[in-house]
């Protein structure tokens, strides 16, 4: 990944879209995980050859919401 640092807060009607770009005689395709809500999108390009990069980031996604679950069920079950 080239160097960018920047962060945007995850709201609940945050969007997420894949979008195929097909090789062409002069690029050798790509597809592009557009990540948005009102003000910012973010759009990470990955070509082939980083499948297992995007699995990665999925894998983080996943266990991250399974954190966030865990803090939700701890702050309901601390309410009652």
């Amino acid at each position: 990944m080239q160097t960018l640092t920047t962060s945007a807060h995850l709201e609940p009607d945050t969007t997420a879209r894949v979008s195929r770009f097909a090789p062409t005689r002069d690029d050798e395709g790509f597809v592009s995980l557009r990540i948005g809500g009102d003000h910012l999108d973010l759009a990470f390009i990955a070509r082939p050859g980083t499948a297992d990069t995007l699995r990665v980031i999925a894998r983080a996604a996943e266990e991250a919401a399974t954190i966030l679950d865990h803090i939700t069920d701890t702050a309901t079950d601390g309410a009652a």
